[in-house]
């Protein structure tokens, strides 16, 4: 083999440059997306208790720390240990991965499994614990959104089109949860999921990667889809083990909620907190479809639809979105953004390209 046969290529030797632009690229559009709405926060500063708002830091740290449980108890049940430390650094990086980079979530489980490979854990793992996170947030979510329809009806909110969207929600999520399990719990039916998810995305790729028809390989896909079974098939048989993650990723639906609602009490209003708890879902779900960023324009709008549909002013609940919006940006983005390129240089000094086992 000749020396240039084993030259790196172009994208290995600058991935570090390009993934450094593609990231401040996307904090840009960002930045763009929400340029009105951080003039409107600061016009509103002036209307709100501001010390109340400082409650949001130590709520968005619960949040971290259930996200970080959440995890270390999925890890545990597959009977692999990780510190709480790493899971917590982990959480504030997806925060801002998911954040950034509009992918539904898709961004976030292949950082997610990228980091984890660092620490010697497979893709298969990885992705299935990333999984079953939000399999445990979805149906934990189910407890909040009922107590939050018997909040509604006990303030006597809930009219014909709550208890439509409630019952619209509940379904998509026991739905999406059991489509997931019967999917996963087949070998052969996640198998030939992911050998035709994986042709299409190469047909895709290769519209302008074209000189490799197989960008992402099928027999390693393969690999990765059996790991994903065998360890579902684990939490499975060990669903008793279960319970802490269960309640841990109740506590980081909860803690999303109440930042929320602190920002309603620095405006000075009471809402119900179910009108909170259906807006945010009805927000959250929108989001994972939306092109832009962090869902801008879509979360707002439908949240503070739906709050109005309970009941709620819109002439409250939008500069109390829109406040929530930024500053939840605002608490997220420097920590994850500093801990995601930290980990990029650890990754570039040992010599390694991010995903280039996987």
């Amino acid at each position: 083999m000749t020396k240039s046969d084993t030259k790196p290529s172009f994208w290995r030797r600058h991935w570090k440059i390009i993934v450094n632009i593609i990231t401040f690229a996307a904090l840009m559009v960002l930045v763009y997306a929400i340029r009105e709405q951080l003039v409107q926060t600061f016009d509103n500063l002036g209307r709100v208790y501001a010390w109340l708002l400082l409650l949001i830091i130590p709520i968005q740290i619960l949040n971290y720390i259930a996200q970080a449980k959440t995890y270390q108890g999925l890890f545990k049940v597959l009977g692999t240990e990780l510190p709480f430390k790493k899971l917590f650094k982990l959480s504030v990086e997806l925060n801002f991965v998911n954040h950034v980079f509009p992918s539904g979530g898709v961004t976030g489980i292949s950082y997610f499994g990228v980091r984890l490979k660092q620490s010697g854990l497979t893709a298969g793992k990885s992705t299935i614990v990333q999984l079953m996170k939000l399999v445990l947030m979805f149906l934990s979510f189910e407890l909040m959104l009922i107590a939050g329809f018997i909040m509604l009806a006990s303030g006597g909110k809930a009219n014909g089109f709550v208890i439509l969207l409630c019952g619209a929600l509940a379904v998509l999520m026991i739905g999406g949860t059991a489509g997931f399990g019967y999917m996963v719990g087949d070998k052969r039916r996640i198998d030939k999921f992911f050998v035709v998810s994986t042709k299409l995305l190469n047909k895709i790729i290769q519209l302008v990667r074209w000189s490799d028809p197989e960008t992402i390989k099928i027999d390693k896909a393969r690999n990765v889809v059996n790991d994903i079974h065998e360890n579902y098939s684990i939490f499975k048989n060990n669903r008793r083990q279960l319970q802490a993650p269960f309640w841990w990723s109740l506590a980081a639906n909860l803690t999303e909620v109440m930042t929320i609602y602190v920002v309603y009490l620095a405006f000075g209003e009471y809402v119900n907190f179910g009108a909170v708890i259906l807006a945010y879902a009805v927000a959250n779900f929108a989001g994972l479809v939306s092109v832009l960023p962090g869902g801008v324009g879509v979360y707002e709008g439908l949240m503070t639809l739906t709050l109005a549909s309970a009941g709620v002013s819109a002439a409250i609940s939008l500069p109390v979105t829109i406040m929530y919006r930024v500053l939840s940006t605002g608490l997220q983005i420097p920590p994850g953004y500093f801990l995601y390129h930290r980990n990029l240089r650890r990754t570039d000094n040992a010599g390694k390209v991010p995903g280039e086992e996987i």
